[in-house]
């Protein structure tokens, strides 16, 4: 199916991409800001940016959470399939506690009046709308 194939690339890309930039952010690197501290304020909404370890460990699940997308392990179906139902899941809660101002509640001290704008203007949105795209690879995707 065309719509399966489409829905699975968008959230696949749009979420390597994130762990990619998590796994820079691990390394020290502010893009796209000009340096850490206002990285920090505007994506995590606190002062202090969390360490390599924990940005790695973001990276990871995400890299994760692609693969489950993309259909792996395809030897094990219904593991993917509930893999990515459960990745589906998690970006909609993270989606609907942004919008609803109350990323806090997930990330204890994102509080920031820039993260907090920029959350519900875009972060929110887009983990809504990759839940999206991932439910409807999900429900659209056939057995092996």
């Amino acid at each position: 199916m065309k719509i399966e194939r489409t829905a699975r690339r968008v959230s696949v890309t749009a979420l390597t991409a994130l762990a990619g930039m998590h796994v820079a952010w691990g390394t020290g690197s502010s893009w796209p800001l000009p340096d850490r501290e206002a990285l920090s304020d505007a994506v995590v909404g606190r002062p202090d940016m969390p360490g390599p370890v924990a940005c790695h460990v973001v990276a990871g699940a995400l890299g994760a959470a692609a693969l489950l997308v993309a259909g792996q392990p395809r030897r094990h179906p219904a593991l993917s399939r509930l893999g990515a139902a459960g990745v589906a899941g998690v970006l909609g809660v993270r989606g609907a506690a942004g919008l609803a101002g109350r990323t806090d509640l997930l990330s204890p001290g994102s509080v920031s009046a820039r993260f907090r704008r920029l959350d519900r203007l875009a972060y929110s949105p887009l983990c809504l709308a990759l839940a999206t795209s991932t439910a409807v690879a999900v429900a659209t995707r056939r057995s092996h």
